[in-house]
């Protein structure tokens, strides 16, 4: 539960839509933030509400970090295409959820350097991150039942491009989660694992009972024409599976992956030049040496090589070619039956 005070003092950020009535609404979320070159200035996100009918609540989230692109090339792409008779219930979207790191590029925000997905469940009277954080927690994820947060690898990180759920106490919960997972249909399904999951918008939509979903769908700051695709159809087959578009799902084959324990992380414990020693996709034993780092402060000096704590799949790999100490150089992951 939140403190007193934070559910007392009201969040400052205001909706230029109505969330109930019925059609397609596309407008802005308005947060004051009086700046330099604007003394009553806004910061002004662009928000769709989608509303057709009796049925469930979606919540469609992108750029949670700013520097990934996927998501909201498909969320900008469904905002200007649904049409109120072709849902079942109602769609929120929020296609650049920060939008100051959407702005900049960046995966935390300029003004602040907030990281939104660690800043749940915010405060109304804090930062500028922790100002949207909050209004995520208390206004919009009360609304939804279903929450996907879309997600890539942003500048430093390059991913199979995967969907994915967490395990959860709840298995109800957990099982809603995976069936939607499975309906995406992305070429990888996950059962993820966290390794910082402190003040995730995850854990904020999980402990509310939320089936939430997230992907991972490539990453290098960039998107391609086959993961932009991939987040297109999926969302398209998970709208249709969670029964708030109409429509029948596009089965695709999937192959699932499991990260079982910390093990799936190698980091690096030195800093320089990294040389991979094997890509995205390959299996790879335990103690396999995964890649190379080489000392840049003179020449001479012989690499040290990173090894893989388990057997698995490469699943994640560090991006770009400089690495710096505790930098996370690859993510195995271990392939199991549905």
């Amino acid at each position: 539960m939140l403190p007193l005070q934070m559910q007392l003092t009201p969040s400052p950020i205001t909706a230029t839509v109505d969330f109930a009535e019925p059609g397609v609404r596309h407008g802005f979320l308005r947060l004051p933030y009086s700046r330099d070159d604007a003394a009553w200035g806004s910061i002004m996100t662009p928000i769709t509400v989608v509303v057709g009918g009796e049925g469930p609540t979606v919540l469609l989230t992108g750029a949670n970090h700013g520097d990934e692109y996927e998501g909201p090339i498909a969320l900008f792409d469904l905002a200007s295409t649904v049409r109120a008779d072709q849902v079942t219930g109602r769609i929120i979207i929020v296609p650049a959820m920060n939008y100051p790191a959407f702005g900049a590029g960046t995966r935390t925000s300029p003004i602040d350097r907030g990281n939104l997905n660690r800043s749940f469940p915010g405060r109304p009277d804090g930062t500028v991150t922790q100002k949207i954080a909050d209004y995520f927690q208390r206004v919009l994820l009360p609304m939804a039942d279903v929450v996907v947060d879309f997600h890539s690898g942003g500048k430093t990180l390059d991913f199979l491009p995967y969907c994915a759920a967490h395990i959860l106490p709840d298995k109800r919960q957990e099982g809603q989660s995976f069936d939607l997972v499975r309906a995406f249909g992305a070429p990888w399904s996950v059962k993820m694992l966290e390794i910082d999951a402190v003040g995730m918008y995850d854990t904020a939509a999980e402990e509310m009972g939320k089936v939430f979903v997230t992907t991972e769908l490539g990453g290098g700051g960039t998107a391609t024409a086959r993961t932009a695709g991939i987040a297109k159809r999926g969302l398209k087959n998970l709208l249709i599976a969670a029964g708030v578009l109409r429509g029948e799902v596009q089965a695709q084959p999937t192959q699932w992956l499991d990260m079982p324990d910390a093990d799936c992380f190698t980091f690096a414990e030195d800093g320089g030049l990294i040389e991979f020693l094997v890509d995205l996709g390959d299996a790879v034993a335990q103690d396999q040496p995964v890649a190379r780092i080489f000392p840049v402060t003179r020449t001479g000096l012989p690499p040290v090589t990173v090894t893989a704590a388990r057997a698995g799949l490469m699943m994640a790999r560090h991006f770009p070619g400089i690495v710096k100490p505790g930098d996370c150089v690859a993510v195995i992951g271990v392939e199991v039956d549905e």
